[in-house]
Order: structure tokens, then sequence, then C-alpha cells
């Protein structure tokens, strides 16, 4: 049964289904500082909250699906959707139940506030001393003290939702070491009196906050109401967006929709910073109406907004790649960093953290959205300029600039370890990939374009390939040197791999060049020819079945592999058999996961429910998680099977893994989980991979700089004797 809204408080006529992103104008630390307050605020998976656990010893009971806490979605308080707690405590039984606060790349599980607050809802009265005991658990595994609910909250009523607010001083150590309530990461309810009778109580938004947030008196707080609210219709969604406001004490926006431009339903939330929302209504010729409010963190609501209307439409398939190219585009121009413009590592992630690699594939994506009209030529050169101004001052290493660096100082940011505090060839290669690309996009008369082009030019010529070769009897590259460390990490860069980039643009250096040479003792070096059939396709070079399907996009997006081959193989149909031995893979399925296929298929690096793993056919590297740059930046060697997927988790998987962004960025349907985040890695690929496909621009943009083809020269690429053929056959 789905709540009445009319007996809840205001905040519960508010819906959500949590995107995480952040917005260019209104950033302001928006991730970070949300997720350090936010346990739970809503589940990605519909049926099962991944990011939870629990049992029961007989006689008592707890409802469980496949081991987790059921999902409710018909009864929330900021919906979409909130947890069911439903118990039978029996003597001589017991039962735990966990909520785990949803676990990402580089979030810190440090939480600001002095109490635990969450909202509870029951069909029935349960009296104080028959609620559940409750318990905190910290980051080292640390626990506190039963808490007895009822002490805060002598009762929950009939069908109206209260917040329970505990202080964290009354969490004491429980566990050998001190429980550390800041952070505190999992909240365990538990059997309390053992009553014999069965429960059910919807739990929802588990949050640490300052105790002042829990007056939730007022009905309408003192938030602006966001301003010109704006639809777009899409073939199965629509795309909501508006201007920002940016009180310090702004909660979330909330999203309504209605149907007939009348009553006004709540469908989701989105967290300050983002200013987009995705309503995936899930079917072509749809007309929906749409209004934004702002809730503070007091739960206090602006008025609604004006409305927008817009209606979803079939669409053909140039118009769903371009949509697709677009929405992957938004990462890079909307998710910015403020400062300098550059990628972020992860969406949501630390708001601090600048991926190098990553944001030289968002300059290419950057050339895509000007190129299709996204953003006008004006608009990407002055992201190009903010991105090189931050370029040009951040700390470089022999002219190598850092994996990442911190985006509103520059400074290196040694994520991986202590070691990782200096310069990194292969990131600073796929930079230079987008700058030199964007060089040649932004080449007009005008003095800014002019401008640029000298200050990528002295970049380019500034970076110290030759250093990174250790010393001049070397056989290769190094990847990593150090001020401090010198060549600690000592990793020879060679293939196969995604590193060709680096070998590439080392020997067509103008200023610091390597021996061409080194393509051969370095580059393909050790384990670098393959000669064996995966599924009756043989591989030339590669390693085993051919790896995580990045190897063929990262160093392929700017170097065009047509109608040219080295003495080893012709690279673009080498590429295209990989992405068939993945495609196969998929379809024989040997580790029988769920919904692999012909429509779902492209194993390749992500992270997945288990951490970071660089999916790849074999079923060692295999554990069920499909990430969907695989088949998607595939574009150019198999279409038609790029689009199959491409349909596929557009039309019939929307629901759970479209957004802002467009594809969240893996899912894994054996586990029921879903990716909280979107990588700086992995968007661009689709953009700039599909435009390759579809016009060649960035093929044609990077192999036009003057030092490329002498570079291919030197190392003894050679043109093809028969016309290259596209992914799908066709010349």
């Amino acid at each position: 049964m789905r709540l009445d809204l009319s007996k809840c408080s205001p905040f519960s006529r508010v819906a959500c289904h949590l995107f995480c992103f952040a917005l260019l104008c209104s950033f302001s630390k928006a991730d970070t500082e949300y997720y350090r307050h936010i346990i739970f605020d809503n589940s990605l998976e519909s049926d099962a909250y991944y990011y939870s656990d629990g049992r029961a010893s007989s006689p008592s009971t707890l409802e469980l699906l496949h081991g987790k806490l059921p999902v409710s979605r018909d009864v929330f308080f900021t919906p979409a959707n909130a947890l069911r707690l439903n118990w039978r405590s029996a003597p001589d039984g017991g039962w735990e139940a966990g909520i785990r606060a949803m676990n990402f790349r580089n979030r810190e599980m440090k939480f600001d506030g002095d109490t635990l607050y969450f909202w509870c809802f029951s069909e029935e009265e349960i009296a104080g001393d028959k609620l559940p005991l409750i318990r905190l658990s910290d980051a080292n595994q640390n626990f506190s003290q039963a808490v007895e609910i009822g002490k805060f909250q002598s009762s929950i009523p009939a069908r109206k939702w209260v917040q329970v607010g505990i202080p964290l001083s009354e969490f004491r150590t429980g566990s050998i070491h001190p429980f550390e309530p800041s952070r505190a990461e999992r909240v365990v309810f538990s059997q309390n009196r053992a009553d014999g009778a069965e429960h059910t109580l919807i739990v929802d938004d588990f949050k640490i906050d300052a105790a002042r947030a829990a007056d939730s008196s007022a009905v309408n707080g003192s938030l602006p109401v966001p301003q010109n609210v704006s639809a777009r219709g899409y073939e199965r969604h629509v795309d909501i967006s508006w201007e920002p406001i940016t009180p310090a004490d702004l909660q979330h926006y909330l999203v309504y929709r209605s149907t007939d431009g009348k009553d006004f339903q709540p469908i989701g939330i989105q967290v300050p910073g983002i200013n987009r929302f995705n309503d995936y209504i899930g079917k072509p010729g749809m007309t929906a109406y749409y209004k934004v409010a702002a809730s503070d963190r007091q739960y206090r609501l602006s008025d609604l907004s004006s409305p927008a209307h817009a209606t979803t439409k079939m669409m053909s398939d140039d118009e769903l790649l371009t949509m697709l190219q677009e929405e992957c585009f938004r990462y890079y121009w909307e998710g910015a960093h403020p400062t300098a413009g550059t990628t972020l590592e992860n969406i949501p992630g630390d708001d601090r953290i600048l991926a190098t690699g990553a944001s030289g594939f968002g300059i290419m994506a950057l050339i895509v959205g000007v190129n299709r009209g996204f953003i006008t030529r004006e608009q990407g050169l002055d992201r190009l300029i903010k991105i090189v101004s931050f370029l040009e001052k951040a700390p470089r290493y022999h002219g190598v600039w850092s994996h990442f660096m911190d985006g509103a100082t520059g400074q290196t940011l040694p994520v991986f370890d202590m070691f990782d505090d200096g310069g990194d060839l292969v990131e600073t290669a796929f930079l230079m990939e987008g700058l030199l690309a964007a060089r040649q996009y932004f080449n007009g008369s005008g003095e800014p374009e002019r401008g640029l082009f000298a200050r990528i030019s002295h970049l380019w010529e500034t970076v110290e390939w030759d250093w990174y070769r250790r010393s001049m009897d070397s056989r290769a590259l190094y990847w990593h040197w150090s001020s401090d460390w010198s060549w600690h990490i000592n990793h020879q860069i060679t293939g196969f791999n995604e590193c060709m980039m680096v070998y590439l643009l080392a020997i067509a250096s103008p200023t610091h060049p390597v021996p061409a040479k080194l393509y051969d003792s370095g580059w393909a070096g050790d384990h670098y020819t393959n000669g064996h059939s995966y599924y009756g396709i043989k591989l030339d070079v590669g390693v085993g079945s051919g790896g995580p399907l990045f190897f063929t996009h990262y160093s392929y997006m700017g170097f065009d592999p047509r109608g040219i081959h080295d003495r080893f193989t012709d690279y673009f149909e080498n590429n295209q058999k990989m992405a068939r031995i993945n495609l196969t893979y998929s379809l024989q399925n040997p580790g029988h996961y769920k919904g692999y296929g012909a429509d779902f298929w492209g194993l390749t690096a992500s992270d997945g429910p288990d951490g970071y793993m660089p999916h790849e056919p074999t079923r060692r590297m295999d554990d069920g998680t499909m990430t969907f740059t695989g088949a998607l930046s595939s574009f150019p060697y198999t279409p038609e099977a790029s689009m199959r997927m491409f349909k596929h988790i557009y039309r019939d998987l929307g629901d759970r893994v479209w957004g802002v962004y467009g594809p969240r960025d893996a899912i894994n349907l054996s586990q029921d989980w879903v990716s909280p985040i979107y990588m700086g890695l992995n968007q661009a690929p689709i953009t700039v991979m599909i435009e390759n496909y579809r016009t060649g621009l960035i093929w044609k943009l990077f192999m036009s700089n003057p030092e490329i083809q002498p570079m291919l020269g030197k190392i003894g690429f050679t043109r093809d004797v028969a016309p290259q053929k596209s992914g799908d056959g066709k010349k």
C-alpha cells in the first residue's frame, strides 16, 4: 500500500531516485559534504538493498531477500524507496539486521554531527519497549553497546512518520577497542523484548547531523524556489534541469511529476550541486509535467517552482547515439572541477581528486560536444583555456604530471600509496592525447585560439619523455618517477595493454624524443605477440584472450588504427577481434552469470560489488559485473553488437542504470548490485569512440598533428594494401 501523503510530514511528499553528481556552477563540495552526513537515503536496487545484511536464530524470524533487507517501494519518507524491517522476537531466539553506508571509491567514512537520525513508519502502533535495540559499528569494526530506541521514542504511532534522534554519546564502546562514532559505517538493529509478535517497521533516511536538524516543526523554510525549470523528452526518459540555489543549509532538491499538469506527485531528490534529474518513464509517447522544490536539513520545503513539461518519443538510431554522447559528455562539462575545469576521478567521490588521464579523455569529449552543438565553440574554448591555465601551474616532474591532483591547488595527491607522489607517464600520455587533438581543433586565426595553440604546444614540448627512460641504454620507458622516491615503483611500461600512446608520443616528441627502437624493445617487449585462437578467433598480439576492453579504447581514442599496420599486426583488426572474443565469451557465459548474451557483453575494468577488478573474458577475471563502457566504446569495432547492448541497457535496464550522465558505471545482475558511481575514465570513451565510429573526428584531429606521421614512419608502420573495413564489414 502506498503511503497516504496527506498524513505525513511535509518532506514525505517528496520523492527520490538519488543520483549523485556535481554541476559546475554550484559545485561547492556537493558530494563530499553530502556524504559526510548520509548513511542511507535510497536503494539503487529495487528489491533488496545491497548494502544491508541480516540473520535470525530460530524461533525468532527476520524477513530477508537473498540475505538482505527488502526495499519498500510503496511506503517511504524520502522516496523512491525505504527499507522494510519485519521481525518476530521470540524467547531463546535472536535476530540482527545491518544497514551499511554505501561504499564507493574514495569515500572517507567520516561523519559530521553529534546525533544519529532516522525516520520510522508503521501501519500499527509499536510501543517503545517493543522496538529493536540499536548499535553502531565503525570503519575499524569496533562496535557500540546496545541502545534502546524506546528510551528516545516512546512509541511509533500508527501511520505517521516519526524521526528518531539518538545522541552519538549514547553509543558507548562495546568492543575491546574504542568505538569511534564519527567513523560509524553500519547501523545494526537487533532483538529486544521477546514478545512473540510480528512487527513491521519501515525505516528511511539515516544520517548523522547536528542536533538542530531534529527541528522539523516549521512547514516551510526560507530556501528560495528553484528557477527556470526545463524538461526535455527522449525516447524513454525526460531530462529535467533548473538553476542552482546556493544556501548552505540546502539538503536536497525535490522533483515532482504530473501526468495532467494538476496533480503533482514526488518522484525524486537530487543532492546539492546537481541541477539536473533524470526521470526514466520507460516508454515513448508519454507527456509529463514537472516542478522542483528545495529542502533544508530540517526538512522544510521551499515553494514549488513553475512547471515544465516534455513528451517522450521514438528515436532513430542516430538520435539515440547523439543522446548517449551528450549525456556522457555532461560528466566532463557539468561535472568538472570548478577551479581546474578538469575531470573528477569519480562522481560521487572525493571532490578534490582530479584524474589526469581522464582529463585528457574529457578534453576529447569536449571537442565532440562543441562539434555536435552540445555547447558553443566559445564555451569549449573558454573551458580549454581554463584547463590549460590549471595545467601550467600544476606541479610537473620533468614535465610529467602526477596521476591525481587537487582541483583547487593542483598539488599532487598520492591516492594509491605514499610512493605515488610524482610523475605518471601513462596518465600524462592520455592527457596529451586529448590536448593534441584540441590543438588541432581550436586552430583558428583569432587570438584566443592562436594563444591556446601556442600554450598547448609549450606543454607538449616540455614533457621530458626521455627522462622516463631512466638511462641512455634502457630498452623501455618507466611509468613513475618521484623527486622523493626516485624510481622506487620501478614499473616498466610494456604491452600489450592500454599504454601504446606512451610510446607513440615519446617517439613523436619534437624536443625530448626517445629512439624508435624502444617501440620494439619496450612497448612490444615480452609477451606481446599472441598467435592463439579463442572461440575460433585468432589474436596476433595481446595477453591471453585479449584482456579488458579498455586496452582497445584508451590509446585508440586519438590514434587511428585503420588502414595501417606495423610488423606485428593491423591494430584495428586486432582490436576488433578482442571485442568479438569478448562478445563470444558472453554468449558462451561459462560462469553462468545472469543476463550475459548478445545484448549484454563488454567486460572491462571497473569497480564491482567487491571493489576494483579488471574484468576480462576469462573465468578468473569475471565475477558477473558488466561495465557499460566496454561495449559502448567498441562501436568502431562492433557497431551492430554495440548497438544491441546500448538499446538493451537503455530500454530494458534504464530504470536501474540510466541517469544524468548516461549509463552508470556497471551492474552485476547476479548479485543485484548497481554501481553508485560514474567514472572519469569510462564515460568519455563512449562519447569519443562513438564519434570516431560516426565521423572519425578525433582520429582525424589527432592524426593531423605534424609530429604523428613521421613518428609512424620511424616505427615502421605501413599502409594496408586492401581498403580498411569498419566493424560491421562495410567499407
